[in-house]
């Protein structure tokens, strides 16, 4: 078979797969509709104050507390591990791990959604200086909050997709 023919036998093929675009409709669509619903409650610290701007962001700013349908609870734990140890003991790496457990809850009902986590780790040079060695961290940090709040909006797009597909 040439090359042609095989494409032309999978683009055949291709409209029987149930792969659906998530965000269809665009900002009126299900989806979208649904994170608009999501209010986020308030997170502890500044990696939560971090996250929660994150996530903020992505839902369209969000619901106010009269319009939600959802919370969003979210508890985080942030850590930085020292390790590859020079002779005099000193650190020459750090990891950063940011882990979210988050849960999803209908404000009206009380009920758990989604009980799920998300979480990503950043590696972290430690130099002579340790105004450089904080910056490098800081900048860690922004970067985690970023990717855990990005993992949660695509799971509750996720669960918005399917329970929009039940209604």
């Amino acid at each position: 078979m040439t090359r042609l023919s095989l494409l032309a036998a999978f683009g055949l093929l291709l409209p029987g797969c149930a792969l659906q675009p998530l965000y269809s409709g665009g900002s009126s669509g299900a989806v979208a509709t649904a994170l608009r619903s999501v209010q986020v409650a308030p997170i502890e610290g500044q990696a939560g104050w971090l996250v929660s701007n994150k996530l903020q962001e992505r839902l369209g700013d969000g619901a106010t507390a009269g319009e939600a349908r959802y919370r969003l609870e979210v508890e985080l734990d942030d850590d930085i591990t020292s390790f590859g140890i020079r002779g005099d003991r000193a650190a020459t790496r750090e990891r950063r791990s940011l882990r979210a457990r988050y849960r999803l809850v209908e404000i009206d009902r009380g009920t758990v959604v989604l009980d799920a986590t998300a979480g990503s780790d950043a590696g972290i040079d430690v130099v002579s200086s340790e105004y450089a060695t904080v910056a490098a961290e800081q900048t860690a940090l922004e970067r985690l909050a970023e990717v855990v709040a990005d993992q949660i909006i695509a799971r509750l797009g996720l669960v918005a997709s399917r329970t929009a597909g039940t209604r």
